[in-house]
């Protein structure tokens, strides 16, 4: 008999509206609770004057790097100590050839580095966006190319033309996903003065569209029918998903910036083929412009601090298109933060925990952005495998003083204990972690520690340090014994829960048993080893 030992620690199963003259936070973030650790990384400020939108990870070694909106690529050389770090231009206009709007940035598994940006075209009535990957050659440098582009499609020439901009590569490294947002505040028309008359949403906008990773000049129409048929929609209905995450079980989540109406803005579980009710549900409710009898003077959550509300974007309409007959809803907040509401019976702001609301997802004018989960389960209880995600508007914590967030500060880092309710939809337990900070846009996740970096003020990358997960290791006594049994000892955590399973080929794995240590050391003895050719073990944190 030969037995074998394995034992592993595993994880369980735009132009984005950048509003000039925002109230930045000025002081540094602050952690709110108290096993959390928050340092300044560094200042991403340089003399181009372009300000940071993205940060991510190469997946191979952890090496950070940040995207600016000139299209710049640098990477961060990371540093002990307050503001130390440096980073080092890596890659520019002369590489990839982006220089305008760059939006999007993701780098997969492999190492491959996708960059987007959005070009105008068309005396600057329409525009289009081009992806370019760089994909990894000698040590240190890549070769780039057009991955995809899209067909020049209709702006608005308002702050709603969103664009092309959040991306990420699936876990199998077969594709890439890309936000397309809307070119309209709550899918009024907007023809630019006749020049594209009666158009709202076209063939392209609205959607988290898909290309596959191996493809190569890829040209995405702007006719709907020929992308369906193209395999190239993922899922429709979306306002802005401005960023995009994959969860620890695979399933594809999406964040969603609302309209200028107090309506609560999205937490989305993405699937194939369904629409997630743009424009005629947001953020759990009907849009009342598609309603024949629908009178803005009488609507109470309109805020004439707001662009579309300004410029008569909402009035009765009653070209309004159908509504499509099933529709996806976001996912529910349970609170006990970013759940506040307007109640449009009264116009009053209410608390959606305290009231019993069903609220999907976060509270109105918040931008949730940074989407991120802790996919390795490199985090330490209470924390392991949740998602996290940013919000860039900044609010009034106790009232409606500003043009954002009401009853609600906002510029945070918040906690998804998100729980799957069946194949329907998610609920998710909303908490605040960090405050403070200025125009949060990004964030990427290494281990136990979050990178946060900023649009406004310095443009900082904040490092937050959460507890980390005990990882059990093999001590000594692996060896099969006379009667046919096999043991070893394990360290770990004392008090935490471990699954010890076995398999005879590393892929069919069975449950031997499940327990709770009561110290740091542990020992495991398997008494049918004996019965087997040979038998792999794994101990994980269910």
């Amino acid at each position: 008999m030969v037995s074998r030992l394995i034992i592993w620690l595993r994880c369980a199963v735009s132009t984005f509206l950048l509003l000039a003259g925002v109230e930045c936070a000025t002081a540094a973030p602050v952690a709110l609770k108290p096993n959390l650790q928050v340092r300044l990384v560094m200042k991403t400020t340089n003399s181009s004057g372009a300000n940071s939108l993205r940060i991510a990870a190469d997946p191979r070694t952890g090496q950070l790097y940040y995207l600016k909106a000139n299209g710049d690529l640098f990477r961060v050389n990371l540093q002990a100590g307050s503001g130390t770090s440096t980073s080092t231009k890596v890659y520019g206009v002369a590489d990839h050839g982006i220089s305008e709007s760059a939006q999007g940035l993701a780098i997969g598994p492999e190492g491959t580095i996708y960059v987007l940006g959005n070009s105008t075209t068309n005396n600057g009535n329409s525009t289009f966006a081009r992806i370019m990957k760089g994909v990894p050659n000698d040590p240190g440098k890549r070769v780039w190319s057009l991955l995809a582009k899209t067909e020049a499609y209709p702006r608005s020439k308002t702050a709603f033309d969103h664009v092309c901009n959040g991306l990420v590569v699936s876990p199998d490294n077969g594709y890439l996903y890309i936000n397309s947002g809307s070119r309209t505040d709550h899918g009024e028309v907007q023809s630019i003065n006749g020049l594209f008359p009666n158009t709202r949403e076209v063939g392209l906008t609205a959607k988290i569209l898909r290309v596959p990773t191996s493809g190569s000049g890829l040209v995405l129409s702007n006719n709907l029918a020929a992308l369906r048929e193209q395999g190239y929609v993922y899922a429709e209905g979306t306002r802005n998903s401005f960023d995009l995450a994959f969860a620890p079980n695979g399933d594809l989540f999406g964040t969603e910036n609302g309209p200028d109406r107090d309506m609560s803005e999205e937490l989305n579980w993405l699937r194939p083929g369904l629409h997630y009710g743009f424009p005629w549900r947001i953020g759990g409710t009907d849009n009342p412009q598609q309603f024949a009898n629908y009178n803005p003077a009488t609507d109470r959550l309109l805020d004439s601090r707001f662009v579309a509300v300004q410029g008569g974007y909402y009035h009765n309409d009653p070209g309004f298109p159908v509504r499509p007959a099933e529709l996806a809803e976001p996912v529910i907040n349970l609170g006990p933060d970013a759940d506040k509401y307007r109640d449009p019976a009264d116009g009053k702001v209410k608390d959606s925990s305290a009231t019993g609301n069903i609220m999907g997802t976060f509270t109105a004018h918040r931008s949730p952005l940074g989407l991120a989960f802790d996919t390795e389960g490199a985090m330490d209880a209470p924390y392991q495998h949740h998602g996290f995600v940013l919000s860039w508007t900044a609010g009034d914590a106790i009232g409606n003083s500003v043009a954002g967030p009401f009853a609600d500060a906002s510029q945070d880092l918040l906690d998804l204990e998100l729980t799957k309710l069946g194949t329907t939809n998610y609920q998710a337990r909303v908490s605040r972690l960090v405050s403070g900070f200025a125009n949060p846009i990004d964030s990427e996740i290494i281990g136990n520690r979050i990178y946060v970096i900023e649009y406004s003020g310095n443009q900082g990358i904040w490092e937050i340090t959460f507890p980390a997960a005990p990882v059990p290791t093999v001590l000594s006594g692996a060896q099969s014994q006379a009667d046919g049994s096999f043991q070893f000892t394990i360290t770990g955590a004392s008090n935490q829960n471990y699954e010890i399973s076995a398999s005879s080929n590393l892929f069919d794995w069975f449950v031997l048993t499940n327990l709770v240590s009561t110290n740091r050391q542990f020992q495991f003895i398997d008494p049918d080893a004996g019965g087997a050719l040979q038998r792999f073990y794994r101990t994980t944190i269910p």
